[in-house]
């Protein structure tokens, strides 16, 4: 009888999957995948400078008073100077598989300009997609501060995302500053 009841036992721990202890190490739960969740990129309002992005000679204004940042210390401007030129300001994170890239930003204009000829565009490069200029913004954006986004989409592969921040600046008639600030790069 004794024989019966230690054979019911056992057979109850393997139907039951009682006895942790007996498991071995494959036995595990798999490690959960990393979640598509957080802000990627170390340093989105400028607060180190340029690091992280590559950007012309001064671009990044660190303490202006006058005309302060939309949070923090620092901000990135693209000054108008009233010439025939071009500034560009980029930067590219990894997106993982099965992820959606969102970057949203704060933009402020200050002009003299009464029609348009100096433009700030803004465009998001993922990897598989044609580039695309996703916004194009001119002197009639305001003085305040304002919020604006765009998203990669995803993919069952890991990509790269580059953001990027261009102006273009005719001579002749008048001057243009765009500032940038938060530009955050959230997964979901």
């Amino acid at each position: 009888m004794k024989a019966i009841a230690t054979t019911a036992a056992a057979l109850l721990l393997l139907v039951t999957g009682g006895a942790s202890a007996a498991r071995g190490a494959s036995d595990a739960p798999p490690a959960p995948a990393a979640p598509c969740a957080g802000q990627v990129h170390p340093n989105p309002s400028f607060e180190r400078g340029a690091d992280g992005w590559t950007a012309g000679p001064r671009m990044v204004v660190l303490g202006d008073e006058t005309r302060p940042a939309h949070t923090g210390r620092a901000y990135a401007t693209f000054a108008g100077l009233d010439v025939t030129r071009s500034d560009l300001l980029r930067t590219t994170v990894t997106v993982p598989a099965n992820c959606n890239l969102t970057v949203r930003f704060w933009v402020r204009t200050s002009t003299t300009e009464t029609t348009r000829g100096d433009y700030l565009n803004v465009g998001l490069a993922v990897t598989g997609i044609p580039p695309k200029t996703r916004f194009s913004l001119a002197f009639d954006g305001g003085a305040q501060w304002r919020e604006y986004g765009m998203s990669s989409g995803t993919a069952a592969v890991e990509r790269t995302a580059t953001a990027s921040f261009l102006s273009s600046e005719t001579a002749g008639n008048g001057v243009t500053a765009f500032d940038v600030d938060d530009v955050t790069f959230t997964l979901s």
